[in-house]
């Protein structure tokens, strides 16, 4: 295995990954699998492209050398950024599905067990029905095969969310400045990606969450134009990214003197979180990390609950998602136990302080060999801006909203 000049990781890192996936493969007796996940494609590969709606397949055999499957625009890819050697591309006017059908056969895979993902959301169930027909028995749904490896992170994975989350805070930094009455969402949007971007972050899997005031009871809502005013809080949360692993943060900024009730909330959330790093070891169920979790937000006095799971898995991401909960989600009646090597955005958040306010502070964590870690060194506390007010020229383009 060689390595390229724009690889993320020493050829190494591959080797174990593709080795230790091998061994899995052997255990449930699969001749060859076929990767259609963008985030097991680069785990495995470190192959990448913003172009991954086209079909492109990994076939990993057993024994004998990979093959990748691509649109022929995104086979440079394969060249230029991984360590494979054998690459087969299709043309805009050819046809994927035939291409990975031959392709199996000419590595001699017709009559055996081949693995494949069937729940991948880049494998839709048209292009399956197609692939069966074609390719006929032997197919066995594998989904969560490179999962099980993604779950626990190297140390080299861990270096890499190191400078992920050097970009988050960098941005979040900046967005607490600007969240200040009399700016908008959109110019508090472009701080945080500005200064993401200047400290060496690339473009996060899902864009940052910005919501001011009422808007903060809309789940996922984010910049629209709306003006901060006097009075307002501003919920944030921001993911940095750096080589597509992702470290993502909450944190809430007020303008106006910090209310009894907010300030409840705030330290509510900070206790929650310092009790979870502490909690938080290998041999620690997922379920009781949920639990504890829940029955602390849920003891408070403000009017507010946690709406979501309490935590996940974060890591690898392209867009629509930048978490990994689908490998693993901080959720009541999971008794997985906790394993060094594990990466979670702990998300203790508060939905409806008052009735009408969501706020948030949050923390993306490590299992160490005998604990638990941050990425993170940004103050938790709420950004609270006692008298900071911004006037809006008259002439600005585009009007506010309100």
């Amino acid at each position: 295995m060689r390595r390229r000049h724009d690889m993320t990781f020493a050829p190494e890192e591959y080797e174990r990954r593709v080795g230790e996936l091998r061994e899995r493969m052997a255990q449930r007796e699969l001749d060859a699998v076929i990767i259609t996940d963008p985030e097991n494609l680069m785990y495995l590969t470190d192959h990448q492209t913003t172009g991954y709606s086209f079909f492109q397949a990994l076939i990993l055999p057993l024994e004998s050398e990979p093959v990748m499957i691509t649109r022929a625009l995104e086979e440079s890819n394969v060249v230029s950024r991984t360590w494979l050697e054998h690459s087969r591309a299709y043309p805009d006017s050819g046809d994927a599905i035939l291409e990975l059908v031959s392709t199996l056969r000419d590595l001699r895979l017709d009559d055996s067990r081949v693995g494949y993902e069937r729940n991948s959301y880049y494998f839709p169930a048209y292009q399956q029905d197609r692939f069966h027909d074609a390719f006929g028995e032997g197919l066995v749904d594998c989904f969560g095969i490179v999962e099980e490896g993604r779950v626990r992170k190297s140390p080299a994975e861990i270096e890499v969310m190191q400078l992920a989350a050097y970009a988050g805070e960098a941005g979040m930094a900046a967005g607490q400045q600007a969240a200040i009455s009399g700016a908008t969402e959109n110019e508090v949007a472009a701080e945080i990606t500005s200064a993401m971007f200047r400290a060496g972050g690339e473009f996060p899997a899902v864009v940052p969450y910005v919501a001011s005031g009422p808007r903060s009871m809309i789940g996922h809502s984010t910049w629209e134009g709306r003006m901060i005013r006097p009075g307002e809080h501003v919920f944030l949360e921001v993911a940095g990214c750096y080589r597509r692993y992702h470290a993502a943060m909450m944190r809430t900024v007020v303008n106006g003197a910090l209310s009894e009730s907010m300030r409840s909330a705030q330290d509510l959330m900070k206790h929650t979180l310092a009790e979870l790093r502490a909690l938080m070891r290998p041999g620690v169920t997922v379920s009781e990390v949920d639990r504890l979790t829940r029955r602390l937000i849920e003891s408070n006095d403000v009017g507010a609950s946690l709406a979501t799971r309490a935590g996940y898995s974060i890591g690898i991401a392209f867009p629509p998602s930048w978490d990994e909960g689908y490998i693993l989600s901080l959720l009541e009646g999971d008794e997985r136990p906790l394993e060094e090597g594990m990466t979670f955005h702990l998300i203790p958040w508060m939905w409806g302080v008052d009735g009408d306010k969501t706020v948030g502070i949050s923390d993306t964590v490590r299992i160490t060999a005998d604990g638990c870690a941050s990425f993170l060194t940004l103050p938790e506390d709420f950004t609270v801006h006692e008298s900071s007010a911004r006037t809006r020229p008259a002439h600005a383009v585009g009007a506010a909203r309100d």
